[in-house]
């Protein structure tokens, strides 16, 4: 995998307005380069995985986050750093806060894709540009338009569409636990602590890439750009405009 050129693909295809982020989960603090930043150590915080990847596609950062880093339970149940306990499962904490009752929260609980606990002890996450490992993810914030040339070029060469849930939060396990355990491209709506805490904008959402696509994308993003698919969209410019009969009167007018 070639980051550079995939890099230099999504900036000349897509043009995202932050950095595409690569991700990768690592089993040992050994794995991660001395330059990355942790929340706690480094900037005397903990933060949830979200506002991780914002401070990388945003500021450009490496960023190295464990369990002890972790804000947001949810970010660190989804990839593996902490156990799913029962009274997590049965819904018996307050979280969604937003849905109906506790079965609702345990059915969200028990949804959650998890990566296996214990396997991973950190992620770490970096813009392509400046990554220094080979990631199992990468993320592209985008509009709408730049998301549907990413789904192009997702199905061009497959016929298979673009499959995914939204359950209105939990970002984090659609960008980089899901496409881990599917390995499969997925669209992401953000939710509550995406926008209010990472503050991603009203006008993005996400388009999260398992290594074994990113290659089937770049050549998806080729193919569909010469075959007419642009961003910016090419407008069609060629039709006969309608103006007010005024207009058609002064002409006529004038070229008598």
């Amino acid at each position: 995998m070639e980051l550079e050129k995939i890099n230099e693909a999504l900036n000349s295809y897509i043009r995202p307005q932050t950095f595409p982020v690569a991700v990768k989960m690592v089993s040992s603090a050994s794995e991660i380069s001395k330059k990355a930043k942790r929340p706690k150590r480094d900037l005397g915080v903990t933060m949830p995985v979200c506002q991780g990847i914002a401070l990388a596609r945003r500021y450009g950062w490496l960023m190295a986050m464990g369990k002890e880093d972790m804000l947001c339970p949810l970010g660190a149940l989804t990839l593996g750093l902490i156990p799913a306990k029962d009274k997590f499962l049965d819904g018996s904490f307050n979280i969604p806060f937003w849905v109906k009752n506790q079965d609702v929260r345990a059915k969200i609980s028990q949804d959650l894709s998890r990566l296996e606990h214990g396997k991973y002890s950190d992620v770490i996450m970096a813009p392509l540009h400046r990554a220094d490992f080979e990631p199992q993810v990468i993320i592209i914030y985008a509009t709408p338009a730049q998301l549907s040339r990413l789904i192009q070029s997702s199905v061009c060469e497959t016929g298979e569409t673009v499959v995914s849930s939204f359950p209105g939060g939990l970002a984090c396990g659609a960008e980089i636990t899901a496409p881990i355990l599917t390995d499969k491209c997925q669209v992401i709506v953000a939710g509550g602590g995406d926008r209010a805490i990472a503050q991603a904008h009203d006008s993005e959402a996400a388009f999260s890439v398992p290594a074994s696509k990113v290659e089937e994308i770049v050549r998806g993003l080729e193919h569909t750009h010469k075959a007419g698919m642009r961003y910016p969209t090419t407008p069609s410019l060629t039709f006969q405009g309608q103006f007010p009969p005024a207009f058609s009167e002064l002409m006529d007018y004038l070229m008598q």
